[in-house]
């Protein structure tokens, strides 16, 4: 009964002007920092942490609103997007660098892109399959059954592959043979079986080494991606030049050194323009948990 609740809403909102539509979620996003006291703590102990308390109270204050508001932002995204049309994605976002990617499709390689929760990484996600090529986008599976199903299907709109995270090395490995891209994040929490360390905003942290490995062994090509906007309209899909694996007689320290690479590219990223990154996450809660106990 919920979830038709939830459609019912969702068919509402796709009536009305877009202006009205994002004024909604933006509302939804200052009523969830004025009330979610425990997550405003979350992101001033990331930030705290991250950036030494170098950071004003002036600077906390905007970042941790923003990201509550940019966390609506992405639903309402996945919203959109469920009834979008490619042009009018065309319309919305520019890529840039798109050169590093043919560069690789020249070569007949195909392309590991690591993404991150940074901006609109919704619409990142599809403005990649829409506007570049399809890709095999790996997602953690989700409590709710129905919101999961939901939420996949805006992201299959433009012709993305959904694999879930258990057991997904097999199908990311038959895409590759078959010159097809990927997608997999390197900036959630993971468990120390799961990836390397790494240092992150100048912290140790575990990172997943799957694009790495999967480079290395498949001869494909790390490519960083990431988006970003200026005034919520109109975004700018930045794509990074390849991030380049070694093959020496010593796989643990190649693997390592590119996986390091991927964390000093997105720690340049977050650090030239901290409020895109999705602050609200326990990101160092394993190797550091007693950030998050004060």
């Amino acid at each position: 009964m919920g979830f038709k609740l939830f459609l019912l809403l969702e068919n509402f909102l796709m009536l009305l002007p877009k202006k009205v539509r994002k004024a909604f979620f933006v509302a939804l996003g200052n009523l969830a920092y004025y009330v979610s006291a425990n997550s405003r703590k979350v992101v001033r102990q990331n930030l705290d942490f991250a950036f030494d308390k170098s950071l004003s109270e002036k600077e906390i204050t905007e970042i941790t609103k923003y990201s509550f508001k940019n966390l609506l932002l992405n639903f309402l995204h996945l919203m959109e997007i469920r009834h979008m049309s490619v042009d009018e994605l065309k319309r919305k976002v520019t890529i840039h660098n798109l050169e590093a990617v043919k560069k690789v499709h020249a070569q007949g390689r195909s392309v590991i892109y690591i993404t991150t929760h940074y901006s609109s990484w919704e619409l990142g996600g599809a403005s990649i399959s829409a506007l570049i090529e399809p890709l095999g986008a790996v997602y953690k599976k989700m409590n709710n059954e129905q919101y999961e199903a939901w939420v996949l299907e805006s992201r299959a709109h433009f012709g993305n592959i959904n694999l879930e995270k258990s057991n997904v090395i097999k199908p990311l490995i038959k895409l590759i043979k078959n010159k097809i891209a990927c997608g997999i994040l390197i900036d959630t929490n993971i468990n120390k079986r799961e990836g390397v360390e790494v240092m992150f905003m100048g912290k140790t942290i575990r990172q997943t080494s799957t694009p790495a490995y999967l480079a290395r062994k498949f001869n494909s090509a790390v490519i960083p991606v990431t988006i970003r906007t200026d005034d919520e309209e109109n975004y700018t899909l930045m794509i990074f030049d390849e991030i380049p694996v070694q093959k020496t007689e010593d796989e643990a320290a190649d693997i390592l050194n590119a996986t390091q690479l991927q964390a000093d590219w997105l720690t340049s990223v977050i650090r030239k323009e901290p409020k895109f990154w999705f602050w609200l996450h326990r990101r160092w809660k394993n190797e550091h948990p007693e950030i998050y106990k004060k």
